[in-house]
């Protein structure tokens, strides 16, 4: 995983300067709390590709608070309604990789909000199953 910056007090549109996404451009910016940003992923792999993110820098997902990470999950329905409205896909992909073994390269929490439009696979079926191509296919 990235290593955070050194941690001080400053901050980028509410996220502070030791997050691993610090510096954050505010035109990547679509959803904002007090606990919570929503931005544009950097390397998104759909249009709409976005990223919600706790303001508190910890890894894990489960070191949050459970009220900073309902928070989170209510941020993600708003940034779907958003996206829905922006880009009109036809499903979403949304979750999380939560510790090295699962994906995750940058330390911060944070949920994938992946919109999904017919076509842009051959066969979506089974969706994030595919991580282990030879145990997705059940069907």
């Amino acid at each position: 995983m990235k290593a955070n910056h050194q941690d001080d007090d400053q901050t980028c549109n509410g996220l502070p300067s030791n997050s691993p996404f610090y510096p954050l451009n505010p035109d990547r910016v679509v959803f904002e709390d007090e606990r919570v940003i929503a931005f544009y992923d950097r390397y998104p792999v759909s249009p709409g590709h976005t990223l919600v993110v706790a303001k508190q820098v910890t890894a894990s997902h489960f070191d949050l608070s459970p009220d900073v990470r309902q928070q989170m999950w209510d941020a993600v329905a708003k940034v779907r309604e958003l996206l829905q409205q922006l880009y009109q896909p036809d499903g979403f992909n949304i979750g999380l990789n939560d510790g090295a073994a699962a994906g995750q390269t940058i330390g911060h929490a944070h949920i994938h909000v992946i919109p999904r439009y017919a076509g842009d696979q051959a066969d979506p079926r089974g969706g994030v199953r595919w991580i282990f191509p030879e145990k997705a296919k059940y069907w």
